[in-house]
Formats: structure tokens, C-alpha cells, sequence
């Protein structure tokens, strides 16, 4: 009983010392108003520290769930009968490019093949532009990929979307005078706090039930997707939920940045010096692919630059999610885009990899 007292104490210390170096990151990422300065902030501040000798931070995954049910809630509001319409609009668009930004993905993890001596189901796992944790249980369930090589680069790539979209969406020429700043609350931000009770208490029930339904039916990205579905469906049918404060979408993105800032470890790593440039380079290409179609979607479709970059970034749908709310872009369209990327992966690239597996045996038998 004593031991497991001690064990309990240690872990609330880790726990308030890392959320005391979060907190100090974001605080000093407002002070020199970096964009989005609560994730940014709480994931450059836990990933600077994790690197400590001798010192163990924690962050539990329950602590990103509820960032995630917050952000879902969000953008599931935005999901109007207008919204919907026009995302039926955008299909044809949605398939093409997203096809398009698999297939060039499915080329530089060959190039990666190349020059790494990586085998190339683990080279496309670690290239395919899902979900991070999505992708790492996908490779877990799938026999000979490198689970190690998978979950760091694709942590890579997301640290690089989550830093590299906010200051190009924010300094780019062609998108200053898009972009509204939500980073400083306004007055009104005490009335959506007044106006959030009682009847967010229905949707926070709501919220969390959908999130576990979702997580038991293994779809992805459950405490995001579930109450994204679950406040869609609610607002179609008439019943829509009070707006969410500034201050409480900041708590989502410190909960999220916290977790995202410990994923990198690099001592499970082999082969560093040449794993950690390909990484970068893999991640480069792919984040060059996606703006080159998006700046093809905005045209198309006459949409802002700042919502075709994030509806096509390749990065998670809970962090485009917070970047689309923090530069005012279209949440339904972001949303809609990474989901339909999301799902298309899921349908196509097991068979791929399993026709990739099957030949690699048929290969080394007729060795």
C-alpha cells in the first residue's frame, strides 16, 4: 500500500512539473504573440524538456482526449445545411487531390526506400498523411513494419505541419489581409462563458459518450470524430449548442501541445544520422505537395489560401482543426477534407500493403 502511495505521489509531482513547463511555454509564446501560442508554446516547451537528463515528464493521454472533445465540439457546430451542401459540392476535388497527394506520397516513400534501405511498407506507413496515432495502431496491427521508424516519422512531420502552417498562413503575402487574429480575447468572451450553462453540461454528456461509442467501433480519432458526428448530427436536427470561449479553446491547445511535445523520442531510434534527415526530407516534400494542391484548390474553388492549406495539410485533423479556428478559416471545409483523406487512407492502403507484403515474400522465395 505504501509503495503504490509512493508511486501515486510521484507521478502527481511529474505531472504538475510538466504542466508547469507547458504553461511557462505558452505564456512566454503569447508574450511574443506567436500564432497559435498555447500549442505551440505547451509542445516546444515539453519537447525542449523531455530532452533534460534525469528528469521524467508525463502527460496522460486523458489529458489530450479532453483538448480533443473540446476542439470537436468546436467544429462540429460549424456543420451547418449550407455547410454540407457545399462540402457535396467539393467532392470530385476532394477525391482527385487526395488520390493525387497518395500517389506522391507512395513515390517519395520509394525515394526513401533509396536512400535509406528502409523497406518500402515501412517507408509508405511512415509517408501516408493520416492521423498520427491512427497510423501508429494501423502499423502496430500490420507484421513487418518498423513501429519505431513509423511513429518517429510521422511525429516529425506533424511537429513540422503544426509549426510551419501557422507562420505561413500568417506571413505569407497572398494570405495577410485573409486572416483574422483570435489570439487576444475579446469582451465578448465573458458573455460565451455566461452563456456555455446549463446547457453545455447536455452536450459535454453528449460529447464524452459519443467519444468512448466511437473509440469501442475503432473509428478513428474517436474523442475528436465522435463529437464532431455527434454535434453535427444535433445542430442539423435543430439543436445547436452555445459558441465556445477563447480561453477554453486555449485549454484544448495546451492539453493537445503537452502531448504532442513528449511523442518524440529519439533513443529508440537506429541509425540516427541518417534516419533523422530523411525524416525532414520525406516531411519537406510531402508538406510541398500539399501547398502546391492547395493553392490549385483555392482557385478552383475560389476558397481563401489560408483554408485550402489546411484542409490539405498533412497533419492530424485535430490540430488543422486548431489552426482553422485560430486564423478564422472554414472549420466544415478543413474538417471536411482531412476527414475524407482519413477515410480514403483507411480503405486504400491496407490493400496496398498487403499486395506490397505478399510480393516481398513471393520475392524472397523464388530467392
Amino acid at each position: 500500500m505504501k509503495k503504490w502511495s509512493s508511486i501515486k505521489e510521484k507521478a502527481i509531482v511529474q505531472l504538475s512539473i510538466s504542466g508547469i513547463v507547458a504553461f511557462i511555454g505558452g505564456w512566454i509564446f503569447t508574450l511574443i504573440h506567436a500564432p497559435i501560442p498555447w500549442l505551440l508554446g505547451s509542445m516546444t516547451a515539453m519537447l525542449l524538456a523531455s530532452r533534460t537528463k534525469g528528469m521524467t515528464f508525463i502527460w496522460p493521454k486523458v489529458l489530450r482526449d479532453i483538448g480533443l472533445v473540446i476542439v470537436g465540439y468546436s467544429i462540429g457546430l460549424s456543420f451547418t445545411q449550407d455547410a454540407l451542401a457545399d462540402i457535396v459540392h467539393h467532392l470530385p476535388y476532394m477525391l482527385l487531390l487526395t488520390c493525387f497527394i497518395i500517389l506522391m506520397c507512395a513515390c517519395i516513400a520509394f525515394l526513401v526506400t533509396k536512400l535509406s534501405g528502409i523497406d518500402y511498407p515501412t517507408a509508405l506507413t511512415s509517408s501516408i498523411p493520416g492521423g498520427l496515432s491512427q497510423i501508429v495502431v494501423f502499423a502496430e496491427e500490420v507484421k513487418g513494419i518498423d513501429i519505431t521508424i513509423v511513429t518517429f516519422f510521422h511525429v516529425i512531420r506533424v511537429m513540422m505541419v503544426v509549426f510551419l502552417f501557422p507562420f505561413l498562413v500568417f506571413h505569407l503575402p497572398f494570405t495577410e489581409k485573409e486572416i483574422t487574429f483570435l489570439n487576444e480575447h475579446s469582451s465578448s468572451d465573458v458573455d460565451k462563458w455566461r452563456g456555455l450553462f446549463p446547457s453545455i453540461i447536455l452536450f459535454t454528456v453528449i460529447c464524452v459518450y459519443a467519444g468512448k461509442l466511437a473509440q469501442k467501433w475503432k473509428v478513428p480519432a474517436p474523442f475528436f470524430l465522435g463529437p464532431v458526428i455527434a454535434v453535427t448530427i444535433l445542430t442539423l436536427c435543430g439543436l445547436e449548442g452555445p459558441e465556445i470561449p477563447s480561453s477554453l479553446l486555449d485549454l484544448s491547445k495546451f492539453l493537445i501541445g503537452g502531448y504532442i511535445g513528449l511523442l518524440l523520442k529519439t533513443d529508440k531510434l537506429a541509425n540516427k544520422k541518417k534516419m533523422i534527415p530523411l525524416a525532414f526530407l520525406s516531411s519537406f516534400l510531402i508538406i510541398c505537395t500539399t501547398l502546391g494542391c492547395s493553392v490549385f484548390l483555392a482557385n478552383q474553388y475560389n476558397l481563401s489560401y489560408v483554408t485550402s492549406f489546411l484542409s490539405l495539410a498533412p497533419g492530424g485533423m485535430d490540430q488543422m482543426g486548431i489552426i482553422a479556428y485560430e486564423v478564422d478559416a472554414d472549420l466544415s471545409t478543413v474538417a471536411s477534407y482531412q476527414l475524407f483523406r482519413m477515410l480514403l487512407i483507411y480503405m486504400a492502403i491496407p490493400p496496398i500493403l498487403q499486395l506490397v507484403l505478399k510480393w516481398r515474400v513471393k520475392k524472397s522465395a523464388s530467392k
